[in-house]
């Protein structure tokens, strides 16, 4: 029995630095330039100096506008006309739903029934037509497909497309011109358009940068596919982290992350809590469990790099406040069995 070789970029069809530099062009006055902050207690507990890129308060509050809106200021007069259709649990659909309104596309967004109230209410703000699905029972993409040939429309990927992936690179462009050359970055992983395209922008403007990319451990396809170096499927995984809830790396960006990204690690979901209220609490802003997953290796240990210079993107900030106090209450419970247990041992 023989093993397919791994997959390999096609110079002709990849994404480069080219394409993100001018994906950056597009976004000028249309994206927010986002903020780094730093924090003295956070390089003090890992004894590095620790750069938080702050996507969440990006427009649409995640990366995701970026490639959004380089995707479709780059259609056709006849495109733009007709309409654009995506499939997303949440951050994808707003962004391409502000892009929409922006540029006056029509959108249509495919969400799961289970999104977010939060997310699917500002979907529609924002000018598009949801069209809600179970999750448990149909595909998202064999039903965006087929309702894009049904009316005409031209389907939007949330991550494997060059143009999404060169727009979603601008976030780490704009992050290294900022602060200067990186020795690690960190970056969360759903279905690789942020990591590979934040690996193009990080190999050309620090190449010894090394790229981590970031997963909840209960949807590890990317990691299993980084290792084995064939891709890997998880279906519908349980994990607070929504926005990685993704099926598999994709044709364009499995090869990009093979090529470009270091090492992929995994984190748990009680260590995405602790770490989206850690970074609520001390750096004050407000970041959504799958925001949280970069920072999450780097505040837990999963990672530890001494004496180095780390960026971690904060990929979004889009959580229901009312899912957020039943999260906050979980942390606490799994906190209290945490130090509970060492006396239950002693005891025993």
């Amino acid at each position: 029995m023989t093993t397919a070789p791994p997959p390999t970029i096609d110079p002709e069809t990849s994404v480069t630095y080219a394409d993100v530099e001018a994906a950056a062009l597009r976004l000028a006055g249309n994206a927010h330039p986002t903020p780094v902050l730093t924090s003295n207690t956070v390089n003090q507990r890992t004894g590095s100096q620790v750069f938080f890129k702050c996507e969440n308060f990006q427009r649409a509050g995640a990366f995701k506008f970026r490639g959004a809106y380089n995707a479709l200021a780059q259609l056709s007069d006849a495109q733009k006309r007709q309409g654009v259709i995506a499939f997303s649990s949440g951050n994808h659909a707003q962004a391409i739903a502000l892009a929409g309104q922006i540029l006056h596309i029509p959108t249509t967004i495919v969400m799961p029934s289970d999104a977010p109230s939060v997310k699917q209410t500002a979907t529609r703000d924002y000018g598009a037509e949801v069209i809600l699905y179970d999750r448990l029972t149909t595909q998202r993409e064999a039903l965006a497909q087929q309702i894009a040939h049904d009316r005409h429309l031209t389907l939007i990927p949330p991550y494997d497309h060059p143009y999404i992936i060169a727009g979603q690179g601008t976030a780490t462009k704009e992050l290294i011109e900022a602060v200067g050359a990186l020795d690690f970055l960190l970056v969360c992983c759903g279905g690789g358009g942020l990591l590979s395209g934040s690996a193009i922008a990080a190999h050309a403007l620090a190449p010894n940068c090394q790229v981590i990319g970031v997963e909840p451990k209960r949807a590890d396809d990317a990691t299993r596919s980084f290792y084995s170096r064939a891709l890997q499927t998880v279906h519908n995984p349980d994990t607070i982290a929504d926005g990685a809830r993704t099926p598999s790396l994709g044709k364009y960006t499995f090869p990009l992350i093979l090529h470009y990204v270091s090492d992929m690690v995994t984190v748990s979901e009680s260590a995405i809590l602790r770490s989206m209220f850690f970074l609520w609490e001390r750096l004050k802003i407000v970041v959504e469990p799958t925001g949280a997953l970069a920072a999450a290796a780097l505040l837990e240990g999963v990672v530890h790099y001494p004496n180095a210079r780390i960026g971690v993107i904060l990929s979004g900030g889009n959580i229901d406040l009312k899912q957020a106090g039943k999260l906050l209450n979980k942390a606490q419970e799994r906190r209290k069995k945490a130090d509970s247990a060492p006396l239950a041992r002693e005891l025993s």
